[in-house]
């Protein structure tokens, strides 16, 4: 392993720590307002390049693939749940909102039906 690697792994590492620790702050938040999923999706993408570089250098430079790569992948397995959660609560902040108008719309009905003149 290089130089180059060691530093790139160390680099990894410490995103690495840091998506679990998002997963579950996430997670118990319970919203997706929080989140941002062009995000998440822009750091993804910059861990397919990682990975793809890694690859474009054994095919043309016959460099062979390092233990950078497991780290690689571990992290995208991170953002990948990360993404999972992002749409699970943005399917908690839909049922929400949806529960909120029907309640409000009850109350007003009920406001109403109070309201009204007896005869």
């Amino acid at each position: 392993m290089t130089v180059a690697e060691i530093f790139e792994c160390i680099m990894l590492i410490c995103f690495g720590f840091s998506w679990p620790i998002n997963v579950v702050k996430n997670y118990r938040a319970k919203t997706a307002k929080s989140m941002s999923l062009p995000f998440i999706l822009l750091i993804l993408f910059g861990y397919f390049a990682g990975v793809a570089s890694k690859f474009i250098k054994l095919a043309l430079e016959g460099t062979p693939l390092s233990y950078v790569l497991i780290i690689y992948f571990i992290n995208i397995a991170s953002l990948l749940a990360n993404l999972v959660v992002y749409f699970i609560n943005l399917r908690r902040d839909k049922l929400a909102e949806k529960a909120a108008v029907q309640e409000t719309a009850e109350e007003t009905s009920e406001t109403q039906d109070t309201d009204a003149p007896a005869d």
